[in-house]
């Protein structure tokens, strides 16, 4: 990732204040993980069907948007709700949250770094709707806060 963006910036213009992190199983796993990994770089994180690993601890509050769905069997809910705990935990996102549209709760926090989830009926699957969510849900954050 380091070289990928070090490649991008010399090709390309590239505002470092809005960078984001978005992916789908495997790699939304791996989007946990640059949070954990590299949080300076990115300004807010989207995983769809996302668990994390023992090994990952979120530590620097991020705005997170999580997609899941109760019948993934893939990767299991009881995972990916452990992984929306542990994001309100690092986000300090404790509240009951707020219902934000259908299928969508927004847990509020402190540091301008929400949690925002879309719990859907459906297994493991990316859902269409949910490339515009995530477009919107970045364009509301940057590191320049």
């Amino acid at each position: 990732v380091d070289q990928m963006l070090k490649t991008l910036r010399q090709k390309f213009s590239v505002d470092d204040t809005r960078i984001y992190s978005t992916g789908f199983s495997n790699g939304a796993n791996f989007t946990y993980l640059l949070w954990a990994e590299r949080p300076q770089v990115f300004a807010a994180f989207a995983p769809v069907a996302a668990r994390i690993l023992p090994s990952v601890h979120l530590t620097v509050p991020k705005p997170l948007l999580h997609v899941g769905g109760t019948e993934d069997r893939q990767i299991a809910f009881a995972d990916q709700k452990e992984a929306i705990e542990a994001a309100r935990r690092a986000n300090g996102a404790t509240g009951k949250g707020e219902s934000c549209g259908q299928y969508c709760t927004r847990y509020e926090s402190k540091d301008n770094a929400p949690v925002m989830t879309i719990i859907h009926n459906a297994g493991h699957v990316y859902p269409l709707e949910v490339a515009q969510y995530t477009v919107d849900f970045f364009k509301k954050y940057s590191l320049a806060r």
